[in-house]
């Protein structure tokens, strides 16, 4: 396994790839990396296969980061990544620091980002006006440096994936994007590297996001149709049941045009995010 940290190299290296004909499979991530993350690896070599290269990018990317946002304590531990990434398999881990994905903006001389204008107006870009631009930038980044034939996503970030895959097709971008499903604890919980600040009640606390999941799969198997607003209400209701937790959203859509119904059934797609203390959790399901 390869460890490359600068830009340049890693394009040199993807372009070889691709003047012999090699498959490139890409999992982006920022470290920290649990089990679903190998899940996305796996994902990545089943489809480039053996005779391919899957390059895995750890870098905490500051530009998806409110200034009153975690960034500072976001978890790291690259020495843990990198063993885990060995043991999978995985061909290349690519980890930039700043200067390389940002050149310039140190002294205030960076002034390009990439912005989808729709899909990221709501949930999560609504409780965090500046996340998206972040993530599309960085993304739309890491595919000129990296030149992947295949790219795959958690389906725990599901607004992120749909904005991926519209982004990917509006810029052209000659990526197929994989969403691979959430990968869950025994007792329900999404694993998520921010998993790590639950500590003591606040872990328990924290499945009451997949309870709220079960009681609106529940409703729905129950009646053919329930008012949205009824079932938000209610799910409020059950999350804040306990102390710690507050929730920040909860909407329920169209999976494919990301719009808000009014009516939720069988097909509806959902998403929630809420705090446990001072960590925000986010979770989604189809109905």
């Amino acid at each position: 396994m390869r460890i490359i940290s600068s830009t340049a190299a890693m394009q040199k290296l993807a372009l070889q790839w691709k003047r012999a004909g090699v498959k490139i499979g890409f999992v982006p991530t920022m470290g920290y990396l649990h089990a679903g993350h190998l899940s996305l690896v796996r994902a990545a070599r089943k489809r480039v296969g053996k005779s391919g290269k899957v390059v895995v990018s750890i870098y905490v990317n500051p530009t998806q980061f409110a200034p009153t946002e975690d960034l500072s304590k976001y978890p790291r531990d690259l020495k843990r990544d990198l063993k885990l990434c060995r043991e999978a398999g995985v061909d290349v881990v690519f980890t930039p620091g700043d200067a390389e994905m940002y050149p310039g903006k140190a002294d205030g001389n960076y002034s390009t980002y990439v912005v989808e204008e729709n899909l990221g107006r709501v949930m999560e870009g609504a409780s965090r006006p500046t996340h998206f631009r972040g993530v599309t930038t960085v993304v739309a980044k890491l595919f000129n440096i990296v030149l992947p034939d295949v790219s795959v996503f958690g389906q725990k970030d599901f607004q992120q994936a749909a904005i991926i895959r519209r982004m990917t097709r509006d810029l052209n971008f000659p990526v197929k994007i994989i969403v691979a499903p959430t990968l869950r604890e025994r007792d329900g919980l999404a694993m998520s590297s921010r998993n790590k600040y639950l500590t003591g009640d606040l872990r328990r606390q924290a499945t009451v996001l997949w309870c709220a999941i079960q009681v609106a799969k529940f409703a729905v198997q129950k009646s053919k149709s329930v008012t949205a607003a009824d079932l938000k209400a209610d799910l409020k209701k059950l999350i804040e049941i306990e102390p710690d937790a507050k929730l920040d959203y909860v909407e329920f859509f169209n999976p494919e045009t990301l719009q808000r119904v009014a009516q939720v059934k069988r097909g509806t797609q959902m998403a929630l995010a809420m705090f446990v203390g001072k960590t925000r959790l986010i979770d989604n399901a189809r109905l």
